[in-house]
């Protein structure tokens, strides 16, 4: 029986292009395409997501706990929002997901970009058991790169995207740091405000202000409005390595 290849698709452009990709090399009816639903993306991943199924053409498996609701709904009922080791979201909406859906011999395949060549060696160290294949770095793709390709290839990025965030995250992700919290202030005044009001009713902030063992909890009511410098979307200029991707794409099946 031929190993079952699955990509991992995040409803962001790396993740797209690493499908596409993998779909020309390995063609079709080798290919499973799967995607985590966490409830609480911006309404517009559902576009993209439809929109990607259609450059795909290839259909998307959408795998979603049935026992939480979105991220909100896991940190009320686990009265817990992030914590130096990860935000319980992340566990209970995509790990556990992945984990149940996954086969031993499943071949994984991942949108780590050039850029994050030190996540993916990171993963691997931490899941050797795992066939992981990382077709972005393989072709020295960064996530620029990944925006120029989909943006080529006639897609209207995520709205996450165009409001300036670099990655098509959930709105109001608690690993954000001071300039993203900042940032959803302003894009997102009510997200903003239902996270500090989750804050105080939990007695647990997520931001910190400092660093290392002297850095001490920072509430969102708390956070100065010019605090961080959340970095505005990558620069789309596409280099070389991103034609011969899209010259692949285009000779494939």
């Amino acid at each position: 029986m031929t190993r079952r290849i699955v990509s991992w698709f995040s409803n962001g452009a790396a993740s797209a292009v690493a499908t596409k990709l993998i779909l020309a090399e390995h063609g079709h009816e080798n290919v499973v395409v799967a995607t985590t639903d966490p409830g609480s993306e911006h309404d517009d991943s559902r576009r993209f997501q439809v929109d990607c199924g259609r450059w795909f053409r290839h259909p998307i498996v959408i795998l979603k706990n049935q026992d939480y609701r979105d991220t909100w709904d896991v940190w009320e009922r686990r009265h817990f929002i992030i914590g130096q080791h990860g935000a319980p979201c992340t566990g209970e909406l995509k790990r556990k997901m992945r984990f149940a859906f996954q086969r031993p011999d499943d071949i994984q395949v991942f949108g780590y970009t050039a850029d994050e060549e030190h996540r993916a060696d990171r993963f691997r160290r931490e899941n050797f058991d795992i066939d992981l294949r990382t077709p972005l770095i393989d072709r020295g793709l960064t996530k620029s790169d990944c925006l120029a390709i989909v943006a080529d290839a006639g897609l209207v990025l995520p709205a996450m995207y165009r409001l300036g965030y670099r990655n098509n995250n959930c709105i109001g992700c608690p690993k954000g740091g001071m300039g993203y919290w900042n940032k959803i202030r302003r894009d997102f005044p009510d997200v903003f405000a239902r996270m500090a009001d989750l804050e105080q009713r939990l007695g647990h902030a997520i931001l910190r202000d400092g660093r290392g063992a002297g850095a001490q909890p920072l509430y969102l009511v708390d956070l100065d409005p010019d605090r961080g410098d959340h970095a505005n979307e990558p620069d789309m200029d596409c280099s070389l390595l991103c034609s011969l991707a899209t010259a692949e794409i285009e000779a494939g099946p």
